[in-house]
């Protein structure tokens, strides 16, 4: 190794290397007759922080885990992370509760899980045993690499945290708490990046020595940055930003130099697909890539715009193009936006939409939702829908039948986390569409097509325990609007505001 960053390099080998043995993840052995040893090779990669500078040099030794075979080397591979939409509700949460929020990082968190299946792989490169070339490595725990890795990592999590007395959730498999007496801690574990919140340090502090005396850990104090998401705590609320990874998606993609503009999405745009050869199609599709992580996490003012572009991304043209610039300038203009979280309402609010016949050149319609709470959105989502609408009361129901699918869940998991203890009213769905409210809270509905009847009675049984509300709200007031079309300046200023998108 040459470069001028060997030394660190070296560096981040050796602590691999000594977690590794620390753990006891592998053992020389001779290879048994008939067993097949699998390749491994060191993966580097420099961690950085959201400022841009360099955090930490880190080293991987991994299993080259596409060389397995299925029913020999692994059997089920599944494991859970913690959905955007629970990071977003929990930190709306600590927002209103006034809750403490810190933040540790597990190291080698893979090394842990306990294999059940016997696996062998070859000398790791630059660590052959001089005298024991002959020999291979049989894996007594996971690495990183392995089709099963994360599942074992989070099965070993699980069974370690809940021997403690830690509650999972059933509605999120990666949250745990911790509550007595109005006093704990909500766990919430994305692989090995985790978010600890207490309704006082004496809790989180008891969560951080008792996870230390399991793992190895490291102790990042405040929440600062999660996921890529910059976490800014004020006297007033708590903010969300992505400000870092815009400029870096604006600079990768050479469009740090252009003008602004003020909207995502031109309110009479109307795109339709290539019949000719497509026009730098992977660099399109790792565009829309980027895009997609930008408002899957705190931009959902550029929801409708990305999810029209991203129908383009197998056969993109120069208008596809010309599109996604225009979402580059308007990020450009808004890249300090942030989802701010004042704490009030402390209440769930929903809306829905949908925007039948508004493209007459499509078959099918564009429907949207939002969720907010603590005074910005917390769960969003614009799609093209795959069912076909004979009228715009039918559109509005099946968008309000995946509300209020998405209302249930949030409700759900907010009563796994028992801060305060307090009922859960029923969550307002607020639609601009009166026929589709009026039908929902009737009991009574004679619609000839069954998956209207079936969305509707899923609906309805919602609303009549308890879970939701459906409440008719004139379209200018409708949130979800931009989550269904291309909207004007003043629009889209204005809803940007109100979903809690705030400069910072």
């Amino acid at each position: 190794m040459r470069t001028r960053d060997a030394v660190f390099w070296k560096e981040a080998i050796d602590n691999e290397i000594d977690s590794i043995t620390s753990n006891n993840t592998l053992v020389l052995v001779d290879l048994p007759e008939g067993a097949r040893p699998i390749g491994c090779k060191w993966i580097f990669k420099k961690k950085m922080k959201t400022d841009g500078t360099i955090d930490k040099f880190k080293a991987r030794l991994v299993a080259k885990g596409f060389a397995q075979k299925q029913g020999i080397d692994y059997f089920d591979t599944y494991a859970p992370v913690a959905r955007m939409t629970t990071i977003r509700l929990l930190i709306a949460l600590a927002a209103i509760h006034k809750l403490v929020i810190h933040q540790m990082d597990v190291k080698t968190a893979f090394l842990n899980g306990e294999l059940t299946e016997e696996i062998y792989m070859q000398q790791p490169e630059g660590f052959v045993v001089r005298g024991l070339e002959d020999k291979v490595c049989k894996l007594m725990k996971s690495l990183y690499g392995l089709k099963q890795a994360p599942k074992m990592w989070h099965e070993k999590f699980d069974k370690v945290i809940r021997s403690n007395g830690y509650r999972v959730s059933e509605t999120d498999k990666c949250v745990y708490t911790k509550f007595a007496d109005g006093r704990g801690v909500i766990v919430c574990i994305y692989v090995d990046d985790m978010l600890i919140l207490g309704t006082d340090l004496s809790c989180i502090t008891e969560t951080k020595k008792f996870l230390s005396t399991k793992f190895s850990m490291k102790d990042l104090g405040d929440a600062d940055v999660i996921l890529g998401l910059k976490i800014i705590r004020t006297c007033t609320g708590i903010a969300l930003s992505q400000s870092h990874y815009i400029e870096k998606m604006l600079t990768r993609y050479g469009y740090q130099d252009l003008p602004i503009i003020d909207t995502p999405y031109r309110s009479d745009q109307k795109l339709e697909p290539n019949s000719r050869e497509s026009v730098r199609q992977l660099e399109y599709a790792s565009v829309i890539g980027s895009l997609m992580y930008a408002t899957t996490a705190t931009r959902p003012d550029i929801a409708f715009a990305v999810e029209m572009l991203s129908r383009f991304t197998s056969n993109p043209d120069v208008e596809h193009w010309k599109a996604v610039k225009r979402v580059m300038r308007y990020l450009k203009k808004t890249q300090t936006y942030a989802l701010f979280y004042s704490g009030d309402p402390s209440v769930v609010e929903g809306f829905s939409d949908a925007s039948w016949c508004s493209d007459m050149e499509s078959e099918y319609f564009t429907g949207g939702f939002v969720f907010a709470m603590g005074g910005a959105a917390i769960s969003w989502k614009s799609k093209k829908q795959t069912m076909l609408s004979r009228s715009s009361m039918e559109s509005e129901f099946f968008v309000l039948d995946a509300a209020a699918d998405e209302a249930e869940w949030l409700r759900e998991l907010m009563y796994d986390l028992p801060v305060d203890g307090a009922q859960i009213p029923a969550i307002p769905i607020y639609c601009d569409n009166q026929a589709a409210a009026a039908v929902a809270s009737n009991e009574l509905f004679n619609g000839k097509k069954r998956t209207v009847r079936l969305k509707h009675r899923a609906v309805h049984d919602l609303i009549k325990r308890g879970v939701i509300a459906v409440i008719d709200v004139r379209s200018q007031e409708n949130l979800a609007d931009p989550f269904t079309k291309g909207l004007k300046r003043q629009l889209v200023d204005d809803t940007a505001c109100k979903i809690g998108l705030k400069a910072f």
